[in-house]
């Protein structure tokens, strides 16, 4: 039961779920995720906690990097058929378009050019 509702409960949020579209089929930077889901780094850090409480989607560190991607064969059998169940759901809606077109810009910029960016800008808000 405690599955089941930390699933939904992750699903219960756009912005969530824009998550899981744009890391099907891929591995992204948090940058990246940043810059296409247009929210400030903290609240994108927490959409991303709530995601990987729920066991959605995993991560890994690369140095000063942190990379997510939708959970693996590995994860349990509802966490897999929830993702398959929303990139269906999602995949020919007008947001998921806009969701895609943005990933698409992003993916053509170097992630550590985008973070260090970020890190600039970081830097600048200390």
């Amino acid at each position: 039961m405690r599955d089941l509702l930390a699933i939904t409960k992750a699903l219960a949020d756009r912005n969530r779920v824009a998550i899981l579209l744009v890391l099907e089929g891929r591995e992204l930077c948090v940058c990246q995720i940043i810059e296409i889901i247009r929210l400030a780094p903290s609240t994108v850090s927490k959409h991303l906690s709530i995601l990987r409480q729920s066991r959605l989607i995993e991560d890994r560190k690369d140095g000063r990097w942190m990379y997510y991607r939708l959970a693996g064969q590995d994860a349990p059998a509802a966490v897999r058929e929830a993702i398959r169940w929303v990139l269906r759901s999602i995949a020919d809606t007008t947001d998921a378009g806009i969701y895609k077109e943005r990933l698409q810009k992003i993916l053509e910029i170097a992630p550590g050019e985008l973070c260090k960016g970020a890190d600039q800008v970081l830097r600048l808000d200390n």
